[in-house]
């Protein structure tokens, strides 16, 4: 006969709003004090808890769950060096050691309690019931290539005979490459970006970085250069500020650029082959 041991959990929430009481479970711990055992476990990503609350301060919350991970780590030092299960305390008891009781956005919730034979399986049984149940499969997220791959295919249905190469422009104190560029008097470069991501924060940095880099290039700069840039939206409506904002401040860089989004490819490759022609037409 199987035995079965008595055990006892509690669930960590993020509590968006301590007027309405509105929360997401993000943590499991889960004490067997015969063994003696303590099982601990934090949600570490927060894509799921962004689209229920998409006002989420994300660096707080990181921060938040690695103290927590920080004190749930000493307690269980303190078990294996002292032995804290003697009192019989449960899961709440060593939660509050972690962190204690207050008003800040994690709380505790109650005790619960069983049996389990098992208690591994238990725990991932718990856990999957309380933090992952309703939780999406991941979307794949579209890469800078992906949103470049259509354009090598409209160029080749126009048939646009254009041969396009790696491009380093010159500042004084940095360099920057483009992946796709040619020369027509001056250099057009070509660059697909990909705001097809997971948070606000992130796509409004990828466009920050394409300001600051090119900036930097733009002092000391000698060679002319058309810059063209070919964005991806992201896939969730939430994140649509976001992404107006990115394309705002690309359109301050401060090279000769135009900013094109994914239903424009038509007259982005439209340009491209226009461009073509004219100078095919003054070499002939």
């Amino acid at each position: 006969m199987t035995t079965r041991e008595p055990y006892s959990y509690v669930v960590l929430r993020y509590v968006h709003d301590i007027l309405t009481g509105e929360f997401v479970n993000v943590g499991l711990i889960v004490v067997v004090p015969g063994r003696p055992l303590i099982l601990t476990k934090a949600r570490k990503t927060f894509g799921r808890i962004k689209n229920i609350f998409p006002d989420l301060d994300s660096e707080a919350y990181k921060g938040a769950i690695e103290a927590i991970e920080r004190g749930m780590k000493g307690v269980e030092r303190s078990l294996n060096s002292e032995g804290l299960f003697k009192g019989e305390k449960t899961a709440g008891d060593y939660a509050r050691i972690a962190l204690p009781l207050d008003d800040s956005s994690l709380q505790w919730s109650p005790v619960g309690a069983g049996l389990t034979s098992d208690p591994q399986k238990t725990f991932d049984q718990l856990y999957h019931r309380f933090i992952t149940r309703y939780d999406r499969p991941s979307q794949r997220r579209r890469s800078d290539e992906d949103v470049w791959r259509p354009v090598e295919a409209k160029l080749k249905e126009q048939g646009v005979n254009i041969s396009l190469e790696t491009k380093r422009i010159h500042g004084s104190t940095d360099t920057v490459d483009f992946r796709h560029a040619w020369k027509n008097g001056r250099w057009h470069v070509y660059e697909p970006l990909s705001f097809d991501l997971a948070e606000a924060d992130t796509i409004k940095d990828k466009a920050r970085r394409w300001l600051g880099h090119l900036s930097a290039v733009k002092a000391g700069a000698t060679e002319d250069v058309q810059v063209h840039f070919l964005v991806g939206r992201p896939q969730s409506s939430s994140l649509v500020p976001a992404y107006n904002n990115a394309l705002d401040i690309l359109r301050q860089i401060p090279f000769d650029n135009r900013v094109f989004e994914e239903d424009q490819i038509d007259e982005f490759v439209h340009e491209i082959e226009d461009e073509v022609r004219h100078h095919q037409g003054r070499v002939q």
